[in-house]
């Protein structure tokens, strides 16, 4: 069974700036998309539109068998990208690495969700914090992508701080008034456990102690966090190795793709179709998850590789986190965006331990996950560069398949319509 454990510390006069927040790279305007093909409308016009008004083209309560899905503004627009961010990511439980990450006193990861920059340590005595990753002096990012140390200290100026967030050293400010070494410690984010996945809550406002460890689960996954618990997704597995991927989609482009009930398996992954028994593709819808099963194929004989197992369970959590149980096999698949027209894609990969030296084994596994990766890749770009194109607005669902992604998007339109 998965363990939560909750760790928040309390900020004092948390006044910081951000050395490198992210400014929108991209114009203040989106490529004018059309619902015909007249030709006064297939030009290269740009027209402004708020991001509010882009939200309102969907409407979530119109059933799926006669919706139209999100316009292609949703992902195309750098207006509607920051929207997400505010509404979406900058809000509740959000999954940002797992446990293997900082198993350790003292080892450290770092990460970054739109503008905010944050480290996940372990200090130490071994309680797990995290922080955002800005200096209180001129806002130098501290620490870059994983290790061990007892402190952080700044490459820009030397002020070094402790895993606990403290302020240990502040250099040469001789002759400096109105200073309170306590008040420019780092700035804490909330942090918590779920089974081997670590999450962060980088709102402003949120509770300086959860109530009880059940709060987390119920406030992440509801009433699905049981089933996925006792279904093989929790700390009993390995962890073994990890793989990024930059892909030149919106986001929701991977997620949309993920959320199509198997709909596109016997076309794009013949060789991942063989091994599973597509008539007994299963969803089921809750609160914030969506879980797609679907019984694997059968082995031959004992020699045989069987890197499916007899079911597979795929799991979408709510906003861009993604679990995949197979026979000896658990991946994760986190979804970031870089822009409204890119993003990356972290696996972490997961495996029994009895199989971890079997090298033939890992090997063979990994080949074929990566070649269903670049067949994914190749889909959502293209599906991209359509979405650009004038000739395209809004489609439809199949609606016996593609409920998990209609639930997706009508989750979006909840968030983002507040």
């Amino acid at each position: 069974m998965s363990t939560i454990k909750m760790i928040r510390i309390n900020p004092t006069n948390l006044q910081f700036s951000n050395l490198n927040k992210t400014r929108n790279p991209y114009p203040n305007s989106h490529l004018r998309h059309t619902r015909s093909l007249k030709s006064s409308q297939i030009s290269n016009t740009h027209e402004p539109k708020s991001s509010h008004s882009l939200v309102q083209q969907f409407n979530p309560n119109i059933p799926i068998q006669e919706a139209l899905t999100p316009p292609s503004s949703w992902y195309t627009s750098p207006e509607f990208l920051s929207l997400e961010f505010d509404q979406v990511f900058f809000k509740g439980w959000q999954a940002v690495g797992c446990t293997a990450q900082v198993q350790e006193a003292n080892s450290f990861f770092t990460g970054r969700l739109g503008n905010i920059e944050y480290v996940v340590c372990r200090d130490e005595n071994g309680e797990l914090r995290a922080f955002h990753n800005v200096c209180r002096h001129h806002a130098s990012l501290l620490a870059f992508g994983s290790g061990k140390g007892t402190c952080f200290t700044c490459p820009y100026h030397g002020w070094t701080y402790g895993l606990n967030g403290a302020l240990l050293k502040a250099t040469r400010i001789t002759g400096i008034k109105n200073f309170n070494v306590k008040e420019f410690g780092l700035v804490p984010l909330s942090v918590a456990i779920w089974g081997p996945f670590i999450l962060l809550n980088v709102e402003k406002e949120v509770f300086s102690q959860q109530g009880c460890d059940d709060d987390v689960g119920m406030e992440w996954l509801g009433s699905s966090s049981e089933i996925l618990s006792t279904n093989g997704v929790d700390t009993s597995l390995s962890y073994l190795c990890r793989r990024e991927y930059t892909i030149e989609c919106n986001w929701k482009v991977f997620c949309d793709n993920y959320l199509d009930g198997g709909y596109h398996v016997p076309f794009a992954h013949k060789d991942l179709a063989s091994g599973l028994k597509l008539d007994s593709y299963s969803t089921t819808v809750y609160e914030k998850v969506s879980i797609q099963r679907c019984d694997g194929g059968e082995v031959q004989g004992q020699e045989d590789f069987d890197r499916l197992g007899s079911k597979s369970l795929y799991a979408f959590i709510y906003p861009n986190f993604m679990v995949n149980r197979y026979g000896p096999w658990m991946d994760t698949n986190l979804v970031l965006p870089l822009g409204p027209r890119r993003c990356k894609v972290i696996f972490d990969y997961f495996l029994d331990a009895s199989l971890k030296d079997d090298e033939a084994f890992v090997a063979k596994s990994l080949e074929d996950s990566e070649k269903v990766q670049m067949e994914d890749i190749m889909l959502c770009e293209s599906v991209q560069r359509g979405l650009e194109s004038p000739a395209y607005d809004s489609g439809r669902y199949a609606p016996m398949v593609e409920k998990a992604m209609h639930h997706f998007h009508s989750l979006l339109h909840q968030n983002l319509i507040k």
